[in-house]
């Protein structure tokens, strides 16, 4: 069978396609990911073997949203012009070859009538104004779900300008080792991240078993569950424990009042005396099996559901999101879980709570990674060049086909907010943590 796409055979180099592009720019944005170096280098050298030049952004927004005419942008300080030589064997890299930053050119803007204030999309503008300066024709953005909400924005603003404007198409690679973006099975990274957590859930195991304690670990995972879960299922983890996990009879409701309005609210909590219950049952029934050691996975996005009296004098962000590195849910639930099972059994077993996650995003990527993060790449050069496509996230399915889902697919049209994808708890990778942990019956 011959390929559409080569003509001149199978083992044939890929037919160049007619384009207008002269330069396109690459931007990473947000935190880093396992394979990121995979993503950034063959989308560069897709474009370069094209005749086209790649300027490589260097630390995702943060220069764009300062570019003045007068303040310009620097060669090697703001971007620097990508080379083969620079990106010799360098998929299988760790950390960023551009860097990254949390610089979001638009969080101003929550509404398409937003778009429309010259003061509140004056941030696009100036992305829009640095990027002309460069030469740029067009726009590769690396990211998670706040990146995805820039780029949508950025080719709104553009639609919004006058027909004989210069338009930068855009295209976005999503990325998250969290792997909770909707539109893509599995996000690069994600599998690196979950194998180096799960080897020190291993470790822990071991060090458990040797002094007959438990480890309580908090992973990252603000909103969705799928790494604590990965982690756990690959790291012969106890039992874990993640948001979509705090439904029925482990979730409870409180009044509380809003600290940037100063108005009453009911918000949803977990029962969190039910959750320690249930990780001392675990426990319990590990004794039974004479196995008095073990590891306890939560993810870091339960502390959002924590009742108001766990979470005084915690910082929050502009969105009233509380700052979840200040909870320390690791730590917070092994005293109570060590309370909770001396009360019930009156023995004492040690717990020790550690929060993981830091560790697992520039881990060198493994290979189902690097083959993702590439076909990504490679995918935003055929986006832009042979699909001629405009606002739109690269994605695959299957054996790394490609597809390309347009962004008013994954954006609400109106608040301009993404969708979390969570993991259903009816699905058979939810079930699969229950079948493989210590059966506990509720």
């Amino acid at each position: 069978m011959t390929d559409k796409n080569s003509p001149q055979g199978s083992l044939s180099a890929p037919t160049r396609r007619e384009t207008t592009f002269k330069r396109v720019a690459i931007l990473f944005a947000g935190g880093p990911a396992p394979a990121a170096n995979a993503v950034i280098s063959t989308a560069a050298n897709s474009f370069m073997r094209a005749g086209i030049e790649v300027y490589g952004i260097m630390y995702g927004y943060s220069g764009l949203v300062e570019y003045t005419p007068e303040k310009p942008l620097e060669a090697d300080k703001h971007y620097k012009l990508l080379t083969p030589q620079m990106l010799k064997r360098s998929r299988n890299s760790q950390g960023i070859l551009i860097g990254t930053a949390r610089a979001n050119p638009g969080k101003l803007i929550s509404a398409p009538a937003h778009l429309e204030d010259p003061q509140l999309s004056a941030p696009l503008r100036r992305v829009y104004d640095g990027l002309c300066s460069l030469g740029v024709d067009a726009l590769i953005s690396i990211g998670g779900d706040d990146t995805l909400k820039t780029a949508n924005k950025f080719k709104m603003y553009q639609d919004r300008l006058p027909a004989s404007a210069k338009r930068i198409p855009v295209v976005h690679l999503p990325k998250t080792i969290d792997n909770d973006y909707m539109g893509i099975d599995f996000t690069f990274g994600y599998f690196t991240a979950v194998e180096t957590l799960a080897s020190e859930i291993r470790n822990l195991l071991a060090d458990a078993e040797a002094s007959k304690s438990y480890f309580l670990t908090e992973t990252m995972g603000r909103s969705a569950g799928w790494l604590s879960y990965g982690a756990a299922i690959a790291g012969e983890a106890s039992l874990v424990i993640s948001v979509e996990d705090i439904i029925g009879s482990y979730r409870l409701k409180e009044t509380v009042v809003n600290q940037k309005t100063g108005e009453s609210e009911a918000r949803e909590i977990m029962d969190v005396d039910r959750v320690v219950a249930r990780i001392v049952k675990t426990m319990i029934a590990r004794e039974e099996e004479n196995k008095q050691f073990g590891v306890i996975v939560m993810a870091e996005g339960l502390a959002e559901l924590l009742p108001q009296k766990y979470l005084e004098g915690i910082p929050r962000d502009e969105h009233n999101h509380i700052s979840i590195s200040h909870v320390n849910l690791g730590r917070m639930f092994s005293k109570l879980v060590t309370e909770a099972f001396k009360k019930q059994t009156g023995r004492s077993r040690k717990v020790t709570g550690l929060q993981l996650g830091y560790e697992s995003r520039c881990a060198r990527p493994h290979a189902f990674d690097v083959m993702l993060g590439s076909q990504l790449g490679v995918g935003a050069y055929r986006a832009l060049v042979e699909e001629k496509k405009n606002g739109v996230m690269v994605s695959v399915i299957g054996q790394l086909q490609l597809h390309y889902v347009p962004f008013e697919k994954l954006i609400d049209p109106e608040s301009l907010v993404t969708v979390v994808r969570y993991i259903e708890t009816s699905s058979d990778f939810h079930r699969l943590a229950r079948f493989l942990e210590t059966y506990v019956d509720e």
